[in-house]
């Protein structure tokens, strides 16, 4: 495997980076997973916009063009002969000196990695997952805002960490004020009367890029959809529930804390929404 790393292809062997950068040490820095399909970059301009907006947020001032991103990302995947797969795009803020302060790395790093993944065994995409409610919550977004997509990840590793204890896959996270934030890794939804709902980002959701994506699925399907504040009282008496996300794209959910949703099998609506999600893949996608 060759990845990129700081402006050169390097063996899988050779990827090393300094045990000085402060990605490393403190998790000062900012990705993105992003999904290829069929030779195409699902949504490359978005997410490169987000990795933007994550690192502005930050104070981490990028030297490279969007352009420039967006090549090194297209080449990484040629240069491992893949059409299908996700990419792992990295920005640190660099190698310095020890100490919190940014301001002690002059360059930062970036590194692209472009591989296989598989985030739930294919059977629960047809019969839906079983999740659980954690303890652990949702970083506030006074604290940490959730747009940015940082790569200090304990909050959610954590919460991981929980859903595997319970004998789960994955989890909902709630707020501070109780209310569904997201999931470790995916963002929620739920049906409800025909209707899609969510929670806002304001409730510490990430605005995730397959996210958006559902918004303009459910305009193209004719099915209302809002943001609202949800509780786990709503997604126990859903219609239908799902996740999304890059790696995990959109998979159904059948139960909650050991409680049905709906008929206990993946909905209509879902099914939907996961059809129309497979249609645009391609069509949204920069080939590469």
């Amino acid at each position: 495997m060759k990845i990129y790393l700081d402006g050169k292809f390097v063996d899988q062997a050779d990827a090393k980076i300094s045990v000085f950068d402060h990605g490393l040490l403190y998790g000062d820095g900012v990705f993105e997973g992003i999904r290829l399909y069929q030779g195409n970059i699902f949504r490359l301009d978005a997410h490169l916009e987000r990795l933007e907006y994550s690192a502005k947020a930050l104070l981490l001032k990028m030297p490279w063009s969007r352009a420039e991103i967006a090549e090194a990302t297209a080449e990484t995947c040629r240069q491992n002969g893949l059409t299908d797969g996700y990419i792992r795009l990295v920005v640190t803020r660099g190698v310095g000196d020890l100490g919190l302060s940014p301001w002690l790395c002059p360059v930062p790093s970036i590194f692209i990695i472009a591989a296989k993944i598989a985030l739930y065994p294919a059977e629960h995409y047809t019969t839906g997952l079983s999740i659980c409610t954690v303890a652990t919550r949702r970083m506030n977004p006074a604290a940490l805002p959730p747009a940015v997509k940082s790569l200090n990840y304990l909050n959610n590793i954590l919460a991981k960490i929980e859903a595997k204890q319970a004998g789960c896959l994955e989890a909902i996270m709630l707020n501070d004020q109780g209310y569904v934030a997201e999931c470790t890794g995916d963002n929620l939804f739920i049906v409800h009367k025909g209707e899609i709902l969510t929670p806002a980002a304001s409730q510490g959701a990430l605005k995730g890029i397959t996210r958006d994506a559902i918004f303009d699925i459910a305009a193209e399907l004719k099915i209302p959809m809002r943001e609202v504040n949800l509780t786990r009282y709503d997604v126990w008496n859903a219609d239908e529930c799902f996740l999304t996300g890059t790696a995990a794209e959109v998979i159904p959910v059948v139960k909650l804390d050991g409680r049905e949703i709906g008929t206990g099998k993946p909905g209509t609506i879902t099914g939907r929404v996961l059809g129309a999600f497979h249609r645009r893949v391609v069509v949204e996608g920069t080939k590469i």
